[in-house]
């Protein structure tokens, strides 16, 4: 899916059943690295600070880059059967998706050519080079001048609102009151399932843009055995009324070390830049 909702292009991938593995058999050591958002941000801010534009590549294919060293055999997949060899087995050369050790096997040969450039990079790999970086794990990237903002709006309207609070135009000034104290609750209560949902989402948008509503997620995340509608209300309202707002990370003529770079972040409105 693009950014704003349309749809990119349509893919299928072919994926190996890496819940019949064996331990010490088909796989050894398993891990996969990801980015940690704080690195993210740190990134962001460096690259506001030297008037950088940010870009981002895309390895296609990813984990079959990988080379294996184990012997790992799969059944063929159904509807490319080979006539004629209808009982023979695959034999895996290159690490395929649901493979246990197929994350750690990608950044073994990526970590051979890491240091070269996009070109070189896209030499050893089938790249698509995506120019300027739009959206990084549902975080809208958008620069303006020597600053850069990021954003979840997206997100939060397709993973966190329901379509029954997408239409209300009620709105509040903060995402919880912090003198009230929640109860236990004995009424009507939502699916857990889906309090849960809410409750990861929020998480996730908190550690990414919002921090401001670090405490209320924290509060509700206490009351998850028994919740129920007013909980997360007071804080839907509130996210869906601040959508547009975003960190902002400002430029500037100096070079700060890395302990000074928070001075660099505020929290702001897209329509204006308050501090």
């Amino acid at each position: 899916m693009k950014v704003d909702g349309t749809i990119e292009k349509f893919k299928a991938r072919l994926v190996m059943q890496g819940f019949r593995q064996k331990s010490r058999i088909d796989y050894f050591d398993t891990y996969a690295q990801v980015a940690r958002i704080s690195t993210i941000r740190l990134l962001i801010a460096l690259a506001s600070i030297h008037s950088l534009i940010i870009h981002q590549m895309d390895m296609k294919t990813t984990f079959l880059n990988g080379e294996l060293e184990e012997e790992v055999y799969m059944n063929q997949p159904h509807g490319f059967i080979m006539l004629g060899n209808e009982n023979k087995l695959c034999k895996l050369i290159k690490s395929l998706y649901g493979l246990k050790q197929a994350p750690k096997k990608l950044h073994q040969k990526f970590d051979e050519v890491v240091d070269l450039t996009k070109e070189f990079l896209s030499l050893r790999f089938f790249m698509k080079d995506m120019g300027k970086a739009d959206v990084i794990l549902g975080i809208r990237i958008k620069h303006e001048s020597n600053e850069i903002s990021i954003s979840q709006s997206h997100y939060i309207e397709k993973n966190y609102f329901a379509p029954s609070q997408r239409n209300g135009s009620s709105s509040v000034t903060a995402p919880m009151d912090t003198s009230e104290k929640l109860m236990p609750f004995n009424g009507r209560t939502v699916s857990q399932l889906e309090y849960y949902r809410v409750i990861g989402c929020l998480m996730y948008v908190m550690t990414c843009t919002r921090p401001d509503i670090a405490f209320a997620v924290g509060k509700l995340s206490m009351y998850t055995s028994n919740p129920g509608v007013i909980y997360v209300s007071s804080v839907t309202i509130y996210v869906k009324s601040g959508l547009r707002k975003n960190l902002l990370f400002t430029g500037s003529d100096t070079d700060p070390d890395v302990a000074s770079l928070v001075d660099k972040v505020s929290f702001t409105k897209s329509e204006s830049v308050n501090s």
